[in-house]
């Protein structure tokens, strides 16, 4: 049996594991400890942004910025249809309601031109606008530069969901740092990872604070046990800050990594007719995950049928998000869509990007994906 590609499996060594058992020697197991602070101010520095608190999850981060801007019931937080679920559950965990809009064809991330016409309808009808919620799709970030000032003139606060853009950069500044709060995912399929955990930053100290009393357990500064509102158990521990303080240390290492992947994949795909790679065109993305959009018309092929066949030799594919306005949980939620998010869902597909792949897998996936081409498009391939 030929081992498994996965998609981006957790990639650790000898430094992980040294942070590690330091953090497991300190007695510091619990969520506190000098790894944590450390951590928290390492990550802060590194997105540059004054103030961090880690978490046990990037959907943790999520909720509690939403309810450290008083998002409430009644209220509307714009949401991309083309994100992960988490980025959906956050705001109906606070009651307010999901409304979702469409994507850009070239990056899978929110369209800036539809969230400008859905503002202003939302305004129309009275509805308190409470946030907007971009999603740094695969690792590219958001059109800031055009996003921003549409939140702006409607007086409505940007989280930012970098769950997936860590080491990321737009015009020079870093995935997390735009919005009144943003947010990171520490997964085990992400950038870096402390096996699960997130991290919210922001330089809004007041916000940071709330979230941070928040995470605890809104346990009142007293000796014993008070608590005057409800709180969550959402703090990230010592020992899995350690691991993260050392994929940290990585990061610039793992980011050149999957950017020489993509690199690869961009030439084996260029001469493929109806192929292109999702936002192929920016030099600032950490490159997560490679994603393709086939055309099938000019292909002559789906994503589903390179997806099935590296399938059989064992190489893990994944389709793009199912849009939330498609997920039964969400059916009936109010969009402003243009049909874009559901055709990367139907025609996108990503491909192994993980920096724990050897040199022998990577030419595996590969050759793979050049015998899958052969005879589908002649003369297309070269690497």
């Amino acid at each position: 049996m030929t081992d498994p590609v996965l998609l981006s499996p957790p990639d650790v060594g000898p430094l992980e594991e040294s942070y590690v058992l330091d953090a497991l020697r300190s007695g510091w197991v619990a969520p506190a400890g000098p790894h944590l602070e450390a951590f928290e101010r390492e990550v802060a520095q590194r997105v540059g942004c004054a103030h961090a608190v880690a978490l046990a999850s990037g959907t943790a981060g999520l909720h509690l910025a939403l309810l450290a801007l008083d998002v409430r019931p009644g209220d509307v937080v714009v949401v991309p249809t083309l994100t992960f679920v988490a980025t959906a559950n956050a705001v109906v965990y606070t009651g307010a309601e999901p409304v979702f809009v469409d994507c850009e064809p070239a990056t899978g991330n929110l369209d800036p031109a539809l969230l400008d016409e859905l503002l202003r309808n939302l305004r129309a009808r009275g509805r308190r606008l409470a946030a907007v919620m971009p999603v740094d799709m695969f690792g590219a970030c958001a059109d800031y530069s055009r996003v921003l000032p549409l939140c702006a003139e409607a007086e409505v606060p940007v989280v930012e969901d970098a769950a997936e853009a860590l080491g990321a950069t737009r015009h020079g500044r870093a995935a997390g740092s735009f919005g009144r709060a943003g947010v990171l995912s520490f997964n085990g399929n992400k950038i870096i990872t402390t096996s699960g955990g997130g991290m919210l930053l922001s330089d809004d100290a007041d916000l940071i604070a709330r979230c941070r009393y928040l995470s605890t357990q809104a346990r009142q500064p007293v000796s014993h046990y008070e608590h005057t509102e409800v709180g969550y158990n959402y703090r990230l521990s010592n020992v899995l800050a350690a691991l993260g303080r050392a994929q940290l240390r990585r990061l610039d290492e793992v980011v050149a990594r999957r950017r020489q992947l993509r690199e690869r994949y961009a030439k084996l795909f260029a001469a493929v007719p109806g192929v292109r790679l999702l936002a192929d065109d920016d030099v600032g993305a950490n490159c997560w995950l490679t994603t393709i959009a086939v055309d099938p018309a000019a292909a002559g092929w789906r994503a589903a049928d390179l997806a099935a066949h590296l399938g059989a030799y064992a190489i893990e594919t994944r389709p793009v998000w199912k849009p939330m306005h498609l997920q039964p949980v969400f059916a009936g939620a109010r969009a402003l869509l243009t049909g874009a998010a559901q055709r990367l869902f139907e025609n996108g597909l990503t491909l192994p990007s993980g920096t724990a792949m050897t040199e022998s897998q990577v030419v595996r996936v590969l050759n793979s994906i050049e015998q899958f081409l052969e005879g589908r498009c002649p003369g297309g391939m070269g690497r």
